[in-house]
């Protein structure tokens, strides 16, 4: 199996966590901050890359008015055509999508540098893309090293959110939102509304330790403008004043 469909693999393994009893809490509270954050955002296309099922009415709420759902492998569970397609090669032109949304998709995804330059790519200037992805220092990151790492979600690769940020910024994009949330522990009891007070504490209290963080940012493309023709006059190379004339040399007495 190649690299590119191992990875497309471990993240259909993710679309099955989510529909575990665990899974479906963490997407229920994860759908709440994606609607929020598509509530301004507005255009004509927006791209979800990777998990295609999970947040389907989160997308339906936003004001974009063409959604599109990109799996990075057929799914069976989808009626009518899909599109099918890898992160580092969109199948989309170049400023062509108004909103790009990546659900952990980074996390399992080889090469996510290569997958943000194409990002970058199909987005029209001022165009903004929403990441999400597991946090590395977190409960949920500990756990992750303990845990068997051939079962989603712990089979991908947690990165920080300052790191992401720092991707970004090297593409001229710049950061419109940061957020951590899920500050409860990696267990389904933990994540009922009884706990809820742990998420108030967290974001208030240590925002950085959220188990999950998404990140929105805007395309920014610079203009070039063009340069008046300078009217001042050279620098003068003899001095101000003007030499008087002299007879010396000329043979007149």
């Amino acid at each position: 199996m190649t690299d590119s469909a191992s990875q497309a693999s471990a993240l259909a393994s993710l679309q099955d966590w989510y529909r575990s009893p665990l899974g479906a809490d963490v997407a229920a509270l994860e759908s709440v901050r994606i609607e929020r954050q598509l509530n301004d955002t507005f255009g004509y296309y927006l791209v979800q890359v990777g998990v295609t099922e999970t947040f389907r009415e989160a997308l339906a709420a936003s004001r974009i008015r063409h959604r599109i759902l990109m799996s990075c492998q057929p799914e069976d569970r989808v009626a009518g055509r899909q599109i099918v397609g890898l992160p580092n090669r969109l199948p989309f032109a170049a400023d062509s999508i108004d909103a790009m949304f990546l659900p952990h998709t980074l996390d399992f995804w080889p090469e996510p540098r290569a997958a943000m330059r194409e990002v970058e790519r199909v987005l029209i200037p001022e165009g903004r893309v929403i990441i999400m992805g597991f946090n590395m220092f977190s409960a949920w990151g500990l756990w992750s090293l303990l845990r068997r790492r051939n079962h989603a979600p712990w089979n991908g690769r947690f990165r920080a959110a300052y790191q992401i940020e720092g991707w970004l910024s090297e593409l001229g994009f710049d950061i419109e939102m940061r957020e951590h949330i899920l500050f409860r522990l990696p267990i389904r009891g933990a994540l009922g509304p009884s706990h809820t007070v742990l998420d108030r504490m967290g974001e208030r209290l240590w925002p950085i330790l959220g188990g999950v963080y998404l990140i929105r940012a805007v395309k920014r493309v610079a203009t070039l403008t063009p340069l008046r023709p300078s009217w001042r006059r050279r620098r003068v190379l003899l001095p101000s004043r003007a030499v008087e004339p002299t007879a010396r040399g000329t043979g007149r007495v």
